[in-house]
């Protein structure tokens, strides 16, 4: 069947209908996305003018940090800018950059908190080898296969969408453009494109997560050979990661993890995701890590920093 596409914009419902409680959200979420870029700006200044490239962990950190202020960048300013805009309309071609987008950047998410664990699992596990392992060159190697990953997910889910017709209703019932809401708006079944779509997501969010808990399973049964000290130092690197996973996994899987359906909660979960998760990420880094502390009171000499260490 030839494909029929009359239309050229969605317009979306956003996250309210009620003006008093959009322009709450608009000051909110405003002050989240600020956070959000000078946060993980920070992080990144960090490492660059700390000189911790050297170090895994920071160096995948760094671009984590990145990320971050690309994913969020991809649907935060769009939903601040609507909260006050009577039409809530974005292009078609808009719309499909927008899911690409989406995508590209919060699988690359996920590839890189998992290549993180993999650093955390060597770094503990295997001590002696672990220069030897996680040199630069295959950093580097890792982190491509982080954007090549990303890549391609996102290249499968677009392709999915573009290729089916649509003719009538064009109200998508979220703030962004993402799969399954654009989905519900084609005029023709989307029962099989739902399945593949689900497989691809699903595949890469629960891989990865099994990855992640294996990984850390590991790590805590081998700190047990390891001195209290050891152990300390360990646990609180481990827990910024632990802790990054479980907010950044939970709402994904939730999205992502099921069939092509949409649920009333789904607006605000994707705002965990895609605000929440982006803007508390280098909070958490901060607060647990030690090193990146010390590199933060080294360079711009604040007391704030040493004093959170002596607690």
């Amino acid at each position: 069947m030839e494909k029929r596409n009359n239309v050229t914009e969605f317009i979306f419902w956003g996250l309210s209908q009620n003006l008093e409680v959009e322009e709450v959200c608009f000051v909110v979420f405003s002050f989240f996305y600020m956070v959000i870029l000078l946060g993980n700006l920070l992080i990144m200044l960090t490492v660059y003018m700390g000189n911790l490239f050297k170090f895994p962990m920071y160096f995948f950190l760094n671009y984590l940090s990145f990320v971050d202020i690309c994913y969020s960048s991809v649907t935060a300013p769009k939903m601040i800018v609507d909260l006050l805009a009577k039409s809530k309309t974005i292009s078609y071609v808009g719309c499909m950059l927008q899911l690409f987008g989406v995508h590209f950047f919060g699988c690359t998410e996920i590839f890189i908190l998992t290549v993180m664990a993999y650093d955390r699992y060597v770094a503990i596990c295997k001590p002696l080898h672990y220069t030897t392992i996680m040199d630069r060159n295959r950093c580097n190697k890792m982190l491509l296969g982080t954007w090549i990953g990303g890549f391609l997910h996102s290249i499968i889910q677009v392709a999915l969408v573009v290729q089916l017709p649509f003719c009538g209703p064009n109200e998508i019932d979220h703030y962004f453009c993402d799969v399954h809401p654009v989905l519900k708006l084609a005029c023709t079944d989307t029962y099989i494109v739902g399945v593949v779509v689900t497989a691809n997501s699903g595949t890469i969010a629960l891989g990865s997560f099994v990855i992640l808990i294996i990984s850390y399973t590991v790590i805590l049964v081998s700190l047990r050979k390891h001195s209290a000290e050891g152990r300390r130092k360990a646990l609180s690197t481990c827990g910024s990661h632990i802790a990054v996973v479980i907010i950044f996994f939970g709402p994904c899987t939730f999205m992502y993890m099921r069939p092509d359906t949409t649920f009333s909660e789904d607006k605000m979960v994707a705002v965990f995701y895609t605000i929440i998760t982006p803007m508390l990420n280098p909070l958490i880094y901060t607060l647990r890590n030690a090193e990146v502390k010390n590199a933060m009171k080294r360079l711009w000499g604040r007391k704030v920093f040493s004093e959170a260490n002596d607690k």
